[in-house]
């Protein structure tokens, strides 16, 4: 009798601390899933927000200098190619004796021809531009003056054989007449580390042997009639090469 007696009041005592529990319990689980959705509502919201305003977004990440920079770009963009002619179609014209190589991003083409067993090949740069401003007020020569306020082309002239060392000639080409820098002899098997005999000036050559080089390059096609048409193609594609060079710097920037 006396233990059950014990039994009841243990029972009793403990009901209230098992209750405490339970609602303890509730109450946790309660918090952990108000929790759950708050922050799964977040999330939610922040992809929202992530899909609504993506231009907003990247524009924020990029420094605002960029930004001033990439509008700067799409201006000279725009300006190269309202200037560019897109119908103007560089025609080789008649006779002209070489094939064309153009490498778009190089700033060099590249001619070759045969002539009898020869092979010719010319590396021809980008044009020299003058703006007509003149920079130097010494009439001394008038020559010279009339020269340097003229647009040229440099060419690199190769006259080779089957065997043995080649012709190079240096030439810089303007309207209408062309003029030899320089001539030297190139052996192609001869070593890097050997320092050839490059020649004399070619200014300082007989008059006759000057003007009988001029004939010999004429005859291998390098004559007005040629160079007067490669001043027009190179200027053509430094137009192109600008163009193309503004938007790859612009795609870097954007990247």
């Amino acid at each position: 009798m006396a233990i059950a007696t014990m039994l009841r009041r243990t029972a009793a005592a403990a009901a209230p601390l098992m209750g405490r529990a339970i609602r303890s319990q509730k109450y946790y689980h309660g918090s952990a899933l108000v929790s759950a959705v708050v922050n799964r509502g977040s999330g939610l919201s922040r992809q929202v927000s992530r899909s609504l305003f993506p231009a907003a977004r990247n524009y924020s990440s990029r420094p605002s200098s960029d930004e001033s920079l990439l509008r700067v770009i799409d201006s000279e963009i725009k300006c190269a190619e309202e200037t560019d002619d897109k119908d103007e179609v560089d025609d080789v014209p008649d006779g002209f004796p070489f094939k064309i190589q153009d490498t778009p991003g190089q700033q060099t083409i590249s001619l070759t021809r045969t002539y009898q067993d020869e092979t010719i090949t010319v590396e021809v740069h980008m044009p020299d531009l003058v703006t007509g401003e003149d920079e130097d007020d010494d009439d001394d020569d008038d020559r010279d003056d009339e020269k340097n306020n003229q647009s040229s082309v440099p060419l690199l002239v190769k006259v080779s054989k089957r065997r043995g060392p080649c012709l190079e000639f240096t030439v810089t080409a303007f309207p209408d007449e062309i003029s030899i820098d320089s001539l030297s002899v190139k052996d192609p098997d001869s070593s890097e580390d050997q320092i050839a005999y490059e020649g004399p000036d070619f200014a300082d050559l007989d008059e006759n042997l000057q003007k009988a080089f001029h004939k010999y390059l004429e005859i291998r096609g390098i004559k007005p009639s040629t160079t007067n048409f490669l001043h027009e193609y190179m200027i053509n594609k430094d137009s192109r090469e600008y163009l193309m060079w503004l938007k790859n710097v612009k795609a870097f920037i954007k990247a």
